[in-house]
């Protein structure tokens, strides 16, 4: 389970920007969040709003590059040991609005859970080498980490753990550390850190030919799954299936008695927009993974997208911890019945067109209380109390139109 996401200098970030999934002590929405005995409470669900060009993508892209940087070469050399599912790549580039920046390294830190431990990441990258790395772990309930290992660019330092594998510390400046490791040791820290980047699904629904990325199972469980899903959002597809001949897949219907199929193409926007996203979730469900979509309600119906919100929030369906981290422009489901406050985030630029994140749970009205649990989140946001104005009040208030 992701726990906390920090970078810097990347992309429209310039300063050091956290993204925080440990829940805050808010009353609303207990019963959704993923508790574990002794240690922070985590959010199951996480969106992030603003305006375009505001930084909501270049935060999934920057947790984009850290997992990919890590997964690539370890899948490239087929040593993954988990299943790698549509993982998309990005680049470590820096801030450019500063001529400090574009000298400077690309900054990550990432502490990530798994069953026993608390793992930390941290990765700095310029120019594509590798200039800092460290990984530590601390046993759940425990208060001292223990250090796995550090890198700079003069050397690699071992912890304990690793001095008594006897591994090489001669590596590509190129490659991480942590990836070398996965690739040539099988060392149980080291292959637990690997399949958590490994299970992360990062997918970007801005980007139409994603939809026709489709995750098919002949499963008859997880089919029924699929098809069920699908019907009770109101798609009566009847069944599916792929031809191996044709590299096609087809929809079937029940119309007055008789079975029609119908080409997966000449469905609707929305309902291929599901029938590629449906199995993806099913699968983070199924076995606990972090989902990372840029632009999920993209083509979805409202009422669609807080139907797959609430997938994740039922404790019900999500019994294995499973996260939906996603970017959104859509006002219909920014409410107080289906986010809690520390679930909605903001990116927006300063005045230095350096990005800034902040969380609803954050802000403080002009009382310096924060905003109220009730309170109408979307009516407030287009109104701009949220700092993240999406333009629309400023479009509609000022100026002559030609």
């Amino acid at each position: 389970m992701l726990c906390q996401f920090s970078f810097q200098n990347f992309m429209s970030y310039r300063e050091e920007t956290t993204f925080d999934l440990q829940a805050t002590a808010i009353p609303e929405f207990k019963e959704s969040l993923l508790i574990r005995e002794k240690c922070a409470d985590l959010l199951p669900v996480s969106v992030i709003y603003g305006p375009n060009g505001g930084g909501k993508t270049n935060l999934i892209r920057a947790l984009s590059c850290l997992i990919t940087t890590v997964v690539k070469p370890i899948h490239d050399l087929g040593s993954t040991r988990n299943r790698v599912i549509m993982q998309q790549r990005a680049i470590a580039e820096p801030f450019l609005f500063d001529p400090i920046s574009r000298e400077n390294p690309t900054e990550f830190e990432i502490y990530f859970r798994t069953e026993k431990y608390e793992y930390r990441y941290y990765l700095a990258v310029l120019e594509n080498r590798i200039s800092a790395e460290a990984l530590d772990r601390k046993k759940i309930g425990g208060k001292k980490p223990a250090h796995i290992f550090s890198r700079d660019e003069e050397k690699i330092t071992l912890g304990s753990i690793l001095n008594k594998e006897n591994v090489n510390i001669k590596v590509n400046e190129r490659m991480p550390f942590l990836s070398f490791l996965a690739i040539n040791y099988s060392i149980p820290v080291i292959a637990e850190a690997q399949e958590w980047f490994e299970s992360c699904i990062i997918r970007n629904y801005g980007n139409p030919t994603m939809e026709m990325q489709i995750m098919v199972s002949d499963h008859e469980k997880t089919k029924d799954q699929i098809i069920l899903l699908l019907n009770e959002m109101g798609i009566d597809v009847e069944d599916y299936r792929f031809d191996d001949n044709e590299k096609k897949l087809y929809t079937a219907r029940i119309i007055d008695g008789e079975k029609y199929e119908l080409p997966f193409d000449h469905e609707s926007e929305g309902t291929k927009k599901l029938i590629a996203a449906l199995p993806v979730f099913l699968v983070a469900l199924r076995e606990g993974r972090p989902v990372i979509i840029d632009e999920l309600d993209a083509k979805l119906h409202p009422k669609l997208l807080r139907y797959v919100i609430s997938l994740f929030k039922n404790k019900k369906i999500n019994k294995y911890g499973a996260q939906l981290l996603f970017t959104s422009h859509d006002m219909a489901t920014m409410k107080n019945t289906v986010f809690r406050r520390d679930e909605i985030w903001f990116a927006a630029l300063d005045e230095w067109h350096s990005s800034q994140l902040y969380s609803l749970y954050e802000i403080r009205r002009e009382d310096n209380e924060r905003v109220n649990s009730t309170a109408a989140f979307d009516k407030q946001y287009l109104e701009g109390r949220y700092g993240a104005d999406p333009y629309l009040q400023n479009m509609l208030s000022g100026g002559e139109w030609i």
